[in-house]
């Protein structure tokens, strides 16, 4: 017979969907149907990732999950990348095998804990696949571990206070890359089993998940006023190392409030392929997550980006379709934030690397945009650049 505690083991978590939804519905930037739509939706995602998340905190039996996806967004999503996580401990050993696919970037991070309303966790180590011993036909092993005397090659120490390892393997050229195989074990307990779950732990997942689904919305709600809208609106930063220590990693952030007869046109250089194997550009809404990059071109990469003769990148962010390769789509949104990346770095950038923008009227790109006939695209042709979008997020969520 289940006790009490296992037969209200829900309880807990449903009261916090409801402070959840509070929290949505009290959002500051909630003004029309579509944000608090969006918000219900973000909800909805939220609500399956930190079910997600709590079945996959295993320090014994550790598994990668996927951390964000096109379906439980969070902390601005990059539209170019697959998230994993496994929890670990920094007293065990663990092993990570896995096959290089042919993405721009593969990285590793090591957290000493979760993002909160209040700060950031800290980086402890974080390093990308030239680090990895990879074989000829791509696979690779790295293992993770307390200090050791003589742990041989492939070995990385894990820092005191080190809870989550984190995987990122990002795409440049959606239609042409491949993603690889990633695993993750315990050293001392491959080949074991875990004891059975009881209905009292069970009633403790649903609890954790309920903090951990309330905690997810205050904290992203929270993070924009840090690092972008103390802002000023319209422009973005010169390049920096990305916040929270992602290795090889720099980043432009801006948020901009645009009305519908408005444009904003944003040129970047299109980087050195030897100094940035990727570079990428995404818009995000004021849930501070990307904006649907699979049906409609709220993002683009170098590779899909069309360069200008004088090598420049030039977004044209705008509500109204421009019929222009490079527009990016606001879908409705006046207000969001801007988000460039750049992976898997040779140099530190510079400002001369990074993005300048500019405010116009609609009518007037024909005459102010550089190369604005060489940028022209048929309906026809815009038709063919979603439906690739499609197929390649399909294809690589299946990969």
């Amino acid at each position: 017979m289940a006790n009490d505690s296992a037969a209200g083991a829900t309880r807990a978590f449903a009261e916090a969907i409801a402070e959840a939804e509070q929290i949505i519905r009290g959002a500051p930037h909630v003004k029309t149907d579509q944000d608090l739509a969006e918000g219900l939706d973000y909800l909805a995602g939220s609500i399956k990732a930190s079910l997600h998340m709590v079945q996959a905190y295993q320090h014994d039996y550790p598994y990668f999950a996927s951390s964000t996806g096109p379906y439980t967004k969070l902390g601005l999503d990059n539209p170019d990348t697959l998230y994993f996580h496994a929890y670990i401990r920094d007293d065990a050993e663990y092993v990570v095998t896995g096959r290089r696919g042919t993405t721009a970037d593969l990285s590793f991070q090591i957290m000493n804990g979760d993002y909160s309303p209040t700060q950031s966790p800290d980086s402890l180590t974080a390093f990308d696949d030239r680090e990895l011993d990879i074989a000829p036909d791509g696979t690779f092993q790295v293992r993770f571990g307390p200090p050791k005397d003589d742990p041989g090659p492939g070995y990385v120490t894990l820092a005191p206070g080190s809870a989550m390892l984190i995987v990122r393997e990002v795409f440049s050229d959606w239609e042409n890359e491949r993603p690889g195989e990633i695993r993750i074990h315990r050293a001392d307990t491959l080949g074991t089993s875990p004891p059975p779950v009881t209905a009292d732990r069970m009633a403790r997942r649903y609890a954790v998940a309920g903090k951990m689904l309330v905690a997810r919305l205050r904290t992203f709600l929270a993070f924009p006023e840090w690092h972008y809208l103390n802002l000023p609106v319209n422009t973005l930063t010169e390049p920096r190392p990305t916040p929270g220590g992602l290795a090889t990693q720099f980043s432009s952030v801006g948020h901009y409030d645009l009305d519908d007869d408005e444009v904003m046109v944003i040129t970047a250089p299109a980087a050195d392929r030897d100094v940035a194997p990727y570079q990428g550009f995404q818009l995000g809404s004021m849930w501070y997550v990307s904006l649907d990059y699979i049906n409609h071109q709220t993002s683009l990469t170098a590779d899909q980006a069309r360069v200008d003769d004088d090598g420049m990148i030039r977004y044209v962010v705008s509500e109204r379709d421009p019929g222009l390769a490079n527009w990016i789509e606001r879908t409705g949104h006046r207000r969001g934030y801007l988000q460039f990346r750049w992976q898997r770095l040779t140099r530190d950038l510079t400002p001369a690397d990074g993005p300048t923008a500019e405010v116009m009227r609609f009518d007037e790109l024909p005459r102010r945009l550089p190369y604005y006939e060489r940028q022209r695209v048929t309906e026809r042709e815009w038709r063919e650049r979603i439906a690739a979008r499609q197929v390649a997020v399909a294809r690589r969520m299946l990969g």
